[in-house]
């Protein structure tokens, strides 16, 4: 099995759940005392964030990049980011490394499409909701993606203020569920949830759409690629 590379930290309470699906998929399916060989690099989210807000993407993507190689160096043999927004630099990171890079949106979208989905609502911090990065990864592979017409700036706020603090709210999962019956409305056919904290939130149980967990999609991804 290959060396799994992680940079996570964005938050630290998605990345521990990315931690916990990679192993039990890995023993899951090598059984017995199997877990996996996996360098994590937590990266300070606070200098990040600050990047986010001023719109910083190139000084970000430049210490991902520099956090990427030094993964390669100590001998990751595929990376991962734990976080959807900053796959806006994704581009940044596969320039700087030689060993595979394994790009969130894909394994969500082949998921959705080997389920028969065309038309999907798509959660997420309003970076990912918003800009073009996202939603065209999704479109490159067929998928039509929907986003929240209102109430953007309450769920990106339940992320920051909330989820990426470990703080878990019904109020807030209300506020995600009435999210998800308004893009039911307008014709998706499921949800991605895609942050790496909103699956503290919504799962199968509480959402009126199916759900894909990005966060546990790429995690077991990333398992495939590494036993490859």
């Amino acid at each position: 099995m290959k060396t799994i590379g992680l940079i996570g930290g964005m938050s630290w309470e998605s990345t521990a759940h990315y931690y916990r699906v990679i192993n039990q998929d890995v023993a899951a399916r090598l059984g017995g005392l199997h877990s996996a060989p996996l360098i994590v690099h937590s990266v300070d989210f606070a200098p990040i964030a600050a990047m986010q807000s001023a719109g910083d993407w190139d000084g970000a993507g430049r210490q991902l990049a520099k956090i990427a190689k030094g993964l390669e160096a100590a001998g990751a043999e595929v990376i991962g980011l734990a976080t959807n927004t900053m796959h806006v630099v994704a581009g940044h990171i596969t320039d700087a490394v030689a060993v595979p890079f394994i790009h969130i949106a894909d394994p969500t979208s082949e998921a959705l499409l080997a389920d028969g989905f065309e038309t999907v609502g798509l959660l997420g911090t309003r970076f990912t909701m918003e800009m073009d990065f996202y939603r065209d990864r999704l479109a490159a592979s067929g998928l039509t993606s929907l986003i929240p017409e209102v109430d953007r700036t309450n769920l990106n706020g339940i992320i920051y203020e909330e989820l990426c603090r470990g703080i878990v709210r019904d109020e807030s999962r209300r506020i995600y569920v009435d999210a998800i019956e308004r893009l039911a409305a307008r014709g998706a056919e499921a949800v991605i949830l895609g942050c790496t904290e909103i699956t503290m939130l919504i799962d199968d149980a509480v959402s009126p759409l199916p759900v894909y967990d990005t966060t546990d999609l790429h995690a077991r991804a990333l398992v495939s690629a590494a036993l490859g």
